[in-house]
């Protein structure tokens, strides 16, 4: 017996009602909030460079290009590791270094550069999203670069010219932008902007301004030349190297890291010194010919752990950046509530936030089933309303990113524990963690992700997909979540090993899921010809909470869509009343009713959903 659901859209009527979003700026306490409008709905593409696509074998970093990172010991055998061996599997060259997985899955190197972002480009418009946001890029010695050893220059493994970037960076003073050249590394950067502003996309890089790599040259001129250092005020040394005190040299690292030394700040926020490097990068990065042709930088920037410095350096940031570029973006990591995020997000000085509430909320509901559709809209509610409309719209909605479990995993593991409480969550997602399965993902699982995904495309904000994820990729925390991307052209052992060394049942075929690339590239395809996705209102419809289903419109002008979703383990029917002469459509299934009697019925299979959408030509369907 099916279930019977009745609920009353008015196309027509309920359109002309809902009150219209204006995508001007908003006025708040601070003055005027200035979202770049190229920003409001724009579908993002995460890219982890080292793990993204090998496009230049002659520039793969050796054992000595990891100085300065963990473990801190440069032992032989080492190689750059097969791009589709077993994740698991460790190669016969980590087999005699007589260690653990873990020891050798950080030290292992791909070969992702940034001419492999180049070549796939195409198929990152073919896929159709407009932003892209890189991980770091600058010189550093780990495979996420988040130790910083250089800002002012691109990894030279990046570039087509290793060993001629470490000559030219040599022979520069790094704190004076005068001495400073251009590497083969940095050209390409430029290239890679060119080409993607060509192909009509945004992108950003990643500022990491917390903190640096214990290689990077400020700290390294510390501990050599110790008080006698100009660059000593940067930091918090906490000792000094001195054999008559029975001391070493020690200062304040990020989280107590001792690769990650924290830039110095006081009540303004980073001190001078460091300060004006950072300034002087970002400019160099968002108008690298210094004549204000920002056609040739980067279009904003991503801030790591945002939260660790203090708002007034933001603040000034914020004016320089602006000052370069009026319509730059700056979206920050700050994991936070929506009230602690609020100082952030007041206009003077980020857009945005990475939207990992967007994460925790979804999850919960589409996976645990732990809150119910009014629970669901209730902290959708809070977190929408918490902000000026602009920021909501602004937002990078994301389902998973590189420190987190892929979402196909977390699906794989539901019930393991409440997303909503996000700090336990990210601290059990590992597969360090015996009770973490981290098996291929079922049909099951996937028809989830699609269902997750159908809503990320169709909330107000902009969606951000972590590369692979369109693909099927699975993983737990850092670091498996940070395998070689899918490429067709790459032939993938089998996941046979598992994280413990022991085998999985069967074999895990590991290959791109193009059928659910396909479901991706049709929901983005649609958000993008549907302004009403973009910068529309929000309007619930429906949060039943007995047969677990929610449903919503968005508007904007004459652009109106409803999207339904069952997120119940049961078919579901539901009778629409459409005012309206004109066929409704479903975007997901293809398929196009002419209202009958004014009445209109939709059946929804179990974890699916239903956009709906008048008709206008035949191009619609």
């Amino acid at each position: 017996m099916l279930n019977r659901l009745v609920f009353i859209i008015l196309f027509a009527f309920m359109a002309s009602c809902i009150p219209q979003h204006s995508s001007e700026t908003v006025s708040n306490k601070t003055g005027i909030h200035e979202v770049p409008s190229w920003a409001e709905g724009i579908v993002w593409y995460q890219i982890f460079p080292e793990r993204f696509r090998n496009g230049d074998l002659n520039n793969d970093p050796d054992l000595q290009d990891q100085t300065g990172c963990w473990p801190h010991e440069l032992r032989e055998p080492w190689q750059v590791h097969p791009w589709g061996s077993d994740w698991y599997m460790m190669q016969s060259y980590e087999q005699e270094m007589g260690e653990d997985i873990w020891y050798n899955i950080t030290r292992r190197r791909y070969g992702g550069d940034l001419q492999g972002i180049i070549d796939k480009l195409d198929y990152l418009q073919e896929l159709g999203v407009k932003a892209i946001y890189l991980n770091p890029v600058f010189m550093a010695p780990s495979h996420h670069k988040y130790d910083i050893a250089s800002y002012h220059h691109i990894d030279p493994n990046f570039g087509p010219d290793p060993e001629g970037d470490r000559k030219i960076i040599a022979n520069e003073i790094p704190d004076d932008p005068s001495t400073w050249l251009w590497t083969s590394a940095d050209s390409l950067a430029l290239e890679l902007i060119k080409q993607v502003h060509q192909g009509g996309m945004k992108i950003i890089f990643d500022g990491v301004f917390n903190h640096v790599g214990y290689h990077h040259f400020a700290i390294a001129d510390v501990r050599k030349n110790q008080k006698e250092s100009r660059f000593k005020d940067w930091f918090t040394i906490h000792s000094w190297d001195d054999m008559e005190a029975g001391t070493e040299f020690k200062c304040e690292g990020w989280w107590g890291i001792r690769d990650m030394p924290e830039l110095r700040e006081d009540s303004n926020g980073i001190v001078e010194g460091p300060k004006k490097y950072i300034f002087d990068i970002t400019a160099r990065w968002m108008d690298p010919s210094g004549n204000g042709d920002i056609s040739k930088g980067v279009d904003g920037w991503r801030l790591d752990v945002a939260y660790e410095v203090g708002h007034p350096f933001w603040k000034d940031w914020r004016n320089n950046v602006r000052s370069i570029n009026s319509e730059a973006y700056l979206v920050a990591e700050v994991i936070d509530t929506p009230e602690k995020m609020k100082p952030y997000l007041e206009g003077d000085e980020f857009d945005a936030v990475m939207n990992y509430n967007f994460e925790f909320i979804c999850s919960e509901f589409f996976i645990n089933e732990g809150i119910t559709p009014t629970q669901f809209d209730e902290l959708l509610k809070h977190l929408r309303d918490a902000f000026p409309y602009p920021v909501s719209l602004a937002m990078q909605n994301l389902l998973g990113s590189h420190d987190t479990d892929r979402p196909s995993s977390r699906i794989r593991n539901k019930g393991l524990a409440s997303f909503l409480a996000w700090e336990e969550y990210f601290g059990i997602a590992k597969a360090t963690n015996p009770e973490y399965n981290t098996s291929k993902p079922s049909t099951e699982d996937y028809r989830i992700l699609k269902l997750m995904a159908t809503f990320q495309m169709t909330y107000p904000g902009s969606p951000m997909i972590y590369y692979g994820d369109e693909l099927g990729m699975w993983g737990a925390g850092d670091p498996d979540c940070r395998k070689p991307m899918l490429w067709e052209d790459i032939d993938y052992a089998d996941e046979k090993v598992s994280h413990e060394g022991g085998s999985y049942a069967e074999p895990h075929a590991v290959k791109p899921d193009l059928e659910l690339y396909e479901y991706y590239k049709k929901l983005i395809q649609f958000r993008t010809e549907h302004p009403a996705l973009q910068l529309g209102d929000y309007h619930l419809l429906l949060a039943d909470d007995e047969k677990n289903l929610y449903a919503f419109t968005r508007r904007y002008k004459d652009d109106f869509v409803v999207a339904v979703f069952n997120n119940s383990d049961q078919v579901q029917t539901g009778m629409f009343i459409c005012n309206t002469k004109k066929p409704v459509f479903d975007a997901l299934s293809g398929n196009m009713n002419l209202c009958s009697n004014g009445m209109y019925e939709i059946e929804l299979e179990p974890k699916s959903a239903a956009i709906l959408v008048e008709v206008r030509s035949e191009t619609d369907y």
